[in-house]
């Protein structure tokens, strides 16, 4: 199985730690980000990974040479510049060939929910992505329909509500965790821009009637790791090695 991090950003939420060092190198309980995510994966079957990379990406490069690629075929994605989710993703499509679903998974999410019970889901309800959510308070929620297919997002603290498919029904407002299993099918589908946002990818394709739908995560244990104080807090919430 193949698999895509996540790890261009800047990592603002995070300075001063990430004025010398890339978000995906900041230590968490002896190891950095990226080594707990590549880690996962690795206990999940994955064998290949690709990783974006931008900001001091060249650490990043670093790091996983030095450490044999723990045992897998890791390529990078250099960007010269930030493409976002959806752009950074669609950069990297080539490394997907083997016509097989992957995951895609942020550089700064801890959890322990069972990827193989998702990829399980997303293979028997047929989905073009299927992404992890849970019930969470924040400011920003992807909505779904009773059938758990995304028709919309809500912005709380602008006040802003986009619903892309009319007359859906009931509307559930899910937290999303930043893990996405996704079908190769997608890239041909996705805009002809370089940089834009995967979630706006995803809304425009459920608008057009593809199937775009989410996977209930809320009884694992979840984080994300975008400022200090979550660092703190999942030394004390997760068992991990040192």
């Amino acid at each position: 199985m193949k698999a895509m991090i996540l790890a261009a950003g800047r990592g603002t939420r995070l300075r001063p730690l990430t004025d010398r060092i890339p978000k995906a190198l900041v230590p968490l309980a002896g190891k950095p980000l990226l080594e707990h995510v590549i880690l996962r994966l690795k206990s999940f079957g994955v064998e290949e990974i690709i990783i974006n990379v931008y900001h001091l990406a060249e650490q990043i490069i670093e790091f996983v040479r030095e450490r044999d690629a723990f045992g897998l075929r890791i390529e990078f994605s250099v960007e010269e510049e930030l493409l976002d989710t959806g752009g950074g993703l669609k950069r990297a499509s080539w490394f997907f060939d083997d016509g097989r679903p992957f995951i895609l998974h942020n550089v700064d999410v801890l959890t322990d929910l069972d990827l193989s019970a998702m990829l399980a889901a997303h293979d028997q309800r047929g989905n073009l992505a299927t992404l992890a959510v849970r019930q969470r308070q924040t400011s920003r929620y992807l909505l779904f329909d009773a059938d758990l297919r995304i028709i919309g997002w809500r912005h709380v603290q602008l006040g802003e509500e986009r619903l892309v498919v009319p007359d859906a029904g009931a509307v559930t407002p899910l937290s999303f965790m930043g893990i996405h299993i996704i079908s190769p099918a997608i890239f041909p589908l996705l805009p002809d821009e370089v940089c834009f946002s995967i979630v706006d990818a995803y809304l425009k394709l459920a608008a057009s009637g593809e199937r775009i739908a989410g996977y209930r995560g809320d009884a694992a244990r979840w984080i994300d790791l975008g400022r200090p104080e979550q660092l703190k807090l999942a030394e004390q919430t997760f068992p991990l090695d040192q």
